[in-house]
């Protein structure tokens, strides 16, 4: 026979060895080739279960890190407030300070000027009095050289006395 029609003997051995090997494959292959397959089948659902899972984690934790770094601005520029409220406070204080003391020393300056300024007439009033004195004096001398013009001069004396007296 030819190449393209077996023969009906060879062909009857064919098919008993064909349905014996698909008789030990349907028995012992194929059942472990399926649970396989499954089990692959099964690996690669969880797989990508995990996979989706994770994506959500992911996209939960870029949200929540979303979140910390708005909280964390928020707190920056709750704090950065905070320090430029301090700083003012504190700078107004300085300058509250040291207008208060410029004030002081100012009110300190003055009753200086003002002690200063009355020693300063009483030592005037004194050297004045003492020039005043000398200068009568020697007025005095002059004009009194003459016995008559020194009783004029108490009778005149005496009679302001009265007067100054009688008021």
């Amino acid at each position: 026979m030819g190449l393209l029609t077996p023969d009906p003997g060879l062909l009857f051995w064919m098919i008993i060895t064909f349905g014996v090997v698909f008789f030990i494959l349907a028995k012992y292959g194929f059942p472990v080739i399926l649970k396989t397959v499954e089990d692959r089948k099964a690996y690669i659902d969880n797989s990508l279960k995990a996979a989706r899972e994770a994506n959500e984690q992911l996209a939960n934790v870029k949200v929540e890190g979303e979140k910390i770094l708005a909280q964390a601005r928020e707190e920056q520029h709750r704090i950065l407030s905070e320090a430029a409220a301090t700083r003012d406070r504190i700078i107004k204080d300085a300058q509250e300070k040291a207008f208060a003391e410029g004030n002081r020393l100012m009110e300190e300056m003055k009753k200086q000027i003002e002690t200063e300024k009355e020693s300063a007439i009483r030592d005037i009033r004194r050297q004045v009095a003492v020039l005043s004195v000398g200068i009568a004096e020697k007025i005095l001398r002059n004009k009194l050289a003459d016995e008559k013009e020194q009783a004029a001069l108490i009778d005149c004396l005496l009679d302001e006395m009265i007067e100054t007296s009688k008021k």
